[in-house]
């Protein structure tokens, strides 16, 4: 299985927003610091503030936020809500299938079962546990909070 560029795009505007918490962050923020382009960022930002997992606000002073807590989102939930109108093979496709073994074929079931498995083992971890602690990630991210941390952890 692939993961699609709209989830990777996703992922990374999530993981932005959780280690940017307490304030508004911008499109053009998340642009630089995850190496996406801010028309693919506004296609995802989008989505993502329709299914709740994003807050944003128009206007002058305007960003974004998380929606909801990053221990509330489940990761496998995302890639559910993001990977599911992309059939993982043509026999999968509604409209596209020209395959003629689909009534008969077992690899279909077997395929099936994988991607069911694929997102159950994301089901337990949370947007919350791909930051929490995470330094390397923070220093990308967030280098501000992540030296005023660091600084705070040489003082102790």
């Amino acid at each position: 299985m692939r993961v699609t560029k709209r989830t990777n795009i996703a992922m990374r505007v999530l993981m932005f927003c959780a280690t940017n918490t307490g304030r508004l962050v911008t499109k053009a923020e998340i642009a630089k610091r995850c190496n996406a382009s801010e028309n693919h960022l506004a296609q995802v930002i989008n989505q993502l503030a329709q299914l709740g997992y994003l807050h944003t606000q128009r206007g002058r002073n305007g960003g974004l936020s998380l929606g909801r807590p990053a221990e509330e989102i489940t990761i496998g939930d995302v890639f559910r809500v993001l990977e599911a109108p992309v059939p993982v093979a043509e026999c999968f496709a509604d409209v596209d299938n020209t395959c003629p073994l689909t009534e008969a074929c077992r690899l279909r079931t077997a395929l099936s079962d994988a991607v069911e498995a694929f997102y159950r083992s994301l089901d337990p971890i949370t947007l919350d546990a791909l930051i929490c602690e995470n330094h390397d990630l923070l220093q990308i991210l967030n280098p501000e909070l992540a030296c005023s941390l660091r600084d705070a952890a040489v003082a102790v």
